[in-house]
């Protein structure tokens, strides 16, 4: 059945490309609502912004939202997304008293631990997915996106940098039985030293530091602590592009493949599979068919294993 949240839930922090303060409210939505924004500060004049592909502004960096009627956006909404999810969360009203959402440690880690406490509670409604039919794909320059169709929701990701410190990295996962919590969701988003003056130069990284980001030159991880993962860039891609996908409005039964993708080019994918005739169906779940997807079977608390990640538990 489809699910919300079972009590409300607050996240505080700073926004990573704007720098301000922001706090969010995660509360729960009824069956057929999906996962909406509302703009609670003066600025965003009461808007309610739907999580949907249709919605998505071009912007940098990030995934951003809007309202074309009043103007309001909410940015960086990629790892709350993910976080919903893979907590098998599917209605939410989510107010926000800025434009930005909270980066927190810079992974969905903490927005899971929030989640998974006050837990998921089912409705009484059935549960639609997004079967992907046919092949669609994009490219811009070197990056590629592509959608296939598999029984379950499967991420392939590749990425390659000239710093050593991260250099090419590649990894495959199901998103069945909880994996997003296992092997993705603590793993932050990161960036190279040289890359720090020309986003703020553009705006951008304004709330940025190591307490929220792994920062690399060369051969050396600068952030204290080092890397959670050996591979926790291409990790975190993966994190970010299951946040995008979310932007579907229903589960994704499909095999994600993205090499160098980033947000705008993932959106891109999402509108062309909806564009292109065939290549995608809306199918009622059985109780079989729930059971493989991102969040099924997840329970209400969590708990870190000793590699930094989270683990569900009865």
């Amino acid at each position: 059945m489809q699910t919300t949240i079972s009590a409300p839930v607050r996240f505080a922090g700073i926004g990573l490309h704007g720098g301000r303060p922001a706090v969010v409210t995660v509360r729960p939505a009824p069956a057929g609502s999906g996962i909406r924004f509302r703009r609670i500060d003066p600025a965003g004049h009461g808007a309610i912004i739907p999580a949907l592909w249709t919605h998505v502004q071009p912007t940098a960096l990030c995934t951003r939202v809007g309202d074309p009627a009043t103007g309001a956006t909410v940015s960086t909404i990629e790892h709350l997304m993910a976080a919903l999810t893979g907590c098998g969360i599917h209605n939410a009203l989510i107010d926000i008293d800025g434009a930005e959402v909270p980066i927190l440690d810079g992974s969905a880690a903490p927005f899971v631990e929030g989640l998974l406490t006050a837990g998921p509670v089912s409705l009484q409604a059935p549960l639609s997915a997004i079967r992907i039919l046919r092949p669609v794909e994009l490219r811009s320059g070197a990056a590629l996106a592509r959608l296939e169709p598999a029984a379950t929701l499967q991420i392939d990701f590749a990425i390659e940098f000239e710093d050593s410190a991260i250099g090419t990295q590649s990894r495959r996962l199901d998103m069945a039985n909880g994996a997003f919590l296992h092997e993705l969701c603590d793993s932050r988003t990161f960036c190279r030293l040289r890359d720090v003056e020309a986003m703020r130069a553009q705006g951008l990284a304004r709330g940025g530091s190591f307490e929220n980001a792994v920062v690399v030159e060369g051969a050396q991880v600068l952030t204290p602590g080092g890397l959670r993962h050996p591979d926790e860039p291409v990790r975190h891609k993966m994190l970010d592009a299951l946040g995008d996908l979310a932007l579907a409005g229903a589960p994704i039964l499909g095999r994600y493949t993205g090499i160098r993708a980033g947000h705008a080019l993932t959106a891109a994918l999402l509108a062309r599979v909806f564009a292109t005739p065939g290549a995608s169906e809306l199918v009622v779940l059985d109780a079989a068919a729930r059971m493989r997807l991102p969040g099924a079977g997840v329970a209400p608390r969590c708990r870190r294993t000793g590699g930094g990640g989270l683990r569900a538990s009865a």
